[in-house]
């Protein structure tokens, strides 16, 4: 288990460690001078001075940085200096990290997807003994192309959305023969073990198996892409609608403690079939990262300061100030709003892990 834990936070700080190698790249290729580049937090363990940047590897794998001239200063006389380049370039930097979060999130996808021989497709293939589909007037060819107004991109995208209408009937909007078809209030059978959790969202329906191709595949990796971020806004919608609570996030304990016990799982399944238990683990962790990768990449979009999404939103602001009073925003007022705003997503991450604490001791 242990090895897991390690494995889960050295995939933690790279992904963070990639975000800000994003931010490198693009600064570099914008003319930015950038100060420091590191890997890892804290402590330095080994230092190497560039041209004009230190490149540094420090002693505790959980992220990194780029310090760019002038970054959070405000002003700087140097015309290298991040906050005295052009807009768009700034927003290129900016949108960098964003970019390499996803990008890894969508080649880790496609390197797993890869694996599969044959993928499986949201067309009705046939119908066993259980349930009424057939009867609700689901046919054989049918393509799954909506439930209750969300797009279907997968096959596992149905069992999502069911999952959120338990004991409910579903708009379901098929396609056949070219045409688009309603099935209104349509009912999915489901298989529920001893416990009451339900193990299969579509007792009844064969789906159809098709061979992969490379077309495929890279459509497929980029539906999965897709989905992900839409699960990442589904679950924002989720808590300010108040359907989830402080007590339902995730911090980076919990996510650590999550992405370990997908890999002790898939060790498990993979001894249980004859392969390599590291290789069952890491194809579960693998899938996991790829989430919070991708993950990553849309929190940061967020307009919080502190965030990507933070900084673009307030260089929007003060190009509208500009271009109404003529005069620039005085950046002492976006360093106040950056610190507050700063000060309570730290107090919110911090209320999380301790939210995350208290649930793995069982309180």
């Amino acid at each position: 288990m242990l090895l897991y834990v390690f494995i889960a936070v050295l995939m933690f700080g790279i992904l963070i460690a990639l975000h800000e190698f994003g931010h490198f790249v693009a600064a570099k290729a914008c003319g930015v001078k950038v100060n420091e580049f590191a890997i890892g937090m804290g402590p330095l363990l080994v230092h190497k001075k560039g041209k004009e940047t230190d490149y540094s590897l420090r002693w505790l794998p959980i992220g990194g940085f780029c310090a760019m001239e002038g970054e959070g200063e405000g002003e700087s006389g140097d015309p290298r200096a991040f906050p005295n380049r052009p807009w768009w370039q700034r927003v290129i930097i900016l949108l960098a990290g964003v970019f390499m979060n996803f990008l890894t999130g969508f080649l880790i996808i496609l390197g797993l997807f890869s694996l599969n021989d044959h993928c499986a497709l949201p067309v009705v293939g046939g119908f066993s003994d259980y349930g009424t589909a057939q009867e609700q007037g689901l046919e054989v060819g049918d393509r799954i192309v909506a439930v209750d107004g969300q797009r279907v991109y997968l096959i596992n995208d149905i069992p999502m959305f069911l999952s959120r209408s338990v004991d409910a009937g579903v708009d379901l909007t098929v396609e056949r023969e070219g045409e688009r078809v309603e099935l209104p209030d349509f009912r999915f059978a489901c298989m529920v073990d001893a416990e009451g959790n339900i193990q299969d969202y579509m007792l009844g329906i064969l789906t159809t198996t098709v061979p992969q191709t490379v077309p495929r595949l890279l459509q497929q990796s980029w539906y999965q892409a897709i989905d992900y971020v839409r699960m990442v806004w589904m679950g924002l919608g989720d808590l300010i609608g108040g359907r989830v609570g402080l007590r339902d996030l995730s911090g980076v304990v919990e996510i650590t403690a999550m992405m370990a016990e997908m890999g002790q799982e898939g060790a498990q399944a993979a001894q249980a079939v004859g392969i390599p238990a590291l290789l069952g683990a890491m194809v579960n962790i693998l899938n996991f990262v790829a989430f919070i990768s991708i993950n990553l990449s849309v929190m940061n979009l967020l307009p919080i300061p502190a965030l990507d999404g933070g900084q673009i939103f307030f260089m929007g602001v003060d190009g509208a100030y500009t271009a109404v009073t003529k005069k620039k925003l005085d950046p002492k007022y976006m360093n106040w709003v950056s610190t507050v705003g700063f000060a309570l997503l730290m107090l919110l991450m911090l209320a999380v892990m301790a939210s995350d604490i208290l649930k793995r001791l069982g309180l």
